[in-house]
């Protein structure tokens, strides 16, 4: 690691001792510190350290409660739900993930929806952990408005993003994590903080015209990827999480950067236990056919290699732990001001 890199293990730990501060269990803490810092790891920085204020913050105003305290409202074998009572988004669904592995494994599928919920990182950190435990597993959680529904002006509707991952025999977990937007809206905060334009095409702004400003796009609206069929997706991932599990939706959930108002958020995690359908081992085999089959193909101009989903970020996760992860610098220094709102400057990792 160089002088400009931190170590991950010194940002977690510096995370952890700001959410434990504020009354989050130390374990919980641990756990929220290291979504953010396996975002960075993975090459996500939208959704990394970059965010750990916005938490702290929402800690501060009581819309996310330090202590969670889930309610099972359902629990009918295959089928269970969780009031999060507006408890830490991620402790919700990482039970809500165990839950849905469990039940899987003695019933061949598990369902579990969480209500009334906060944000909770990136969806692939919980779907990757029932790919290691042999499930095919889906995840989806509806988010703040950003996009508008497709024909209209207003944003209602949220990035809503939504993961599905499974093993893949002896290589890394085949692993798909999107927004339904064109772009996570983290990315746009990230820019903002490198101070770079965005591309065209990722939002308009408050007057309906393109923009490349990053302000602009966060006042304006983002668009939807891949036009109405992003929208339509969007619509049915807002149906899952929120309308299914009795939480918010549309309107009536906030982002977590709206850190005075409750988020209202709901998420729907589904595990399909592999044993159920195949043995693991051929699931396994077949999977690294599938792969290797994908990576065969001729390449097309520009490109040295063919990837599988996942394959960047189990990549980028190896790189960034050998050399450390390198963070912006409006990063680091909102990290430095909550060190002195704190008093943690001595656990600062730089």
């Amino acid at each position: 690691m160089s002088r400009s890199t931190i170590g991950p293990e010194r940002l977690i730990d510096f995370a952890a001792a700001v959410y434990a501060g504020e009354g989050v269990p130390e374990p919980d803490a641990r756990l929220l510190a290291d979504t953010l810092v396996q975002a960075d790891l993975w090459g996500h920085q939208s959704h990394g350290v970059l965010r750990l204020g916005w938490y702290f913050e929402r800690l501060r105003n009581g819309v996310m409660k330090p202590v969670t305290l889930p309610e099972f409202v359902v629990d009918a074998g295959t089928v269970a739900l969780i009031d999060g009572h507006d408890g830490v988004g991620q402790v919700l669904t990482r039970l809500a993930t165990r839950e849905a592995i469990k039940r899987a494994k003695a019933h061949g599928i598990g369902a579990v929806g969480v209500r009334n919920s906060n944000h909770f990182g990136t969806c692939m950190y919980y779907t990757l952990m029932g790919a290691r435990e042999g499930c095919v597993t889906l995840l989806t959680t509806n988010g703040g408005p950003a996009m508008a529904p497709w024909g209209g002006r207003k944003k209602i509707v949220g990035t809503n993003p939504w993961s599905v991952a499974a093993p893949a025999g002896g290589r890394a977990p085949f692993v798909m994590d999107i927004a339904t937007t064109g772009v996570a809206r983290g990315k746009i905060y990230l820019a903002r903080n490198k101070r770079e334009p965005i591309p065209l095409g990722w939002a308009i702004n408050a007057a309906g015209e393109p923009t490349t400003d990053p302000q602009e796009a966060i006042d304006g609206i983002i668009l939807p990827m891949a036009g109405h069929k992003g929208y339509a997706i969007a619509a049915v991932v807002d149906l899952l999480s929120g309308v299914l599990t009795g939480s918010g939706f549309l309107s009536a959930v906030h982002s977590p950067y709206k850190t005075a108002e409750k988020s209202n958020c709901g998420h729907l995690m589904i595990a399909m236990n592999i044993e159920a359908f195949q043995p693991l081992a051929q699931f396994n085999e077949r999977m690294e056919q599938f792969v290797a089959e994908l990576k065969s193909v001729p390449l097309a101009q520009g490109h040295d290699e063919v990837f599988y989903p996942g394959e960047i970020e189990a990549r980028s996760d190896a790189r960034n732990r050998n050399d450390g992860l390198a963070l912006p610098d409006d990063t680091r220094a909102d990290l430095m001001r909550i060190a002195r709102l704190t008093g943690l400057e001595a656990k600062l990792p730089f």
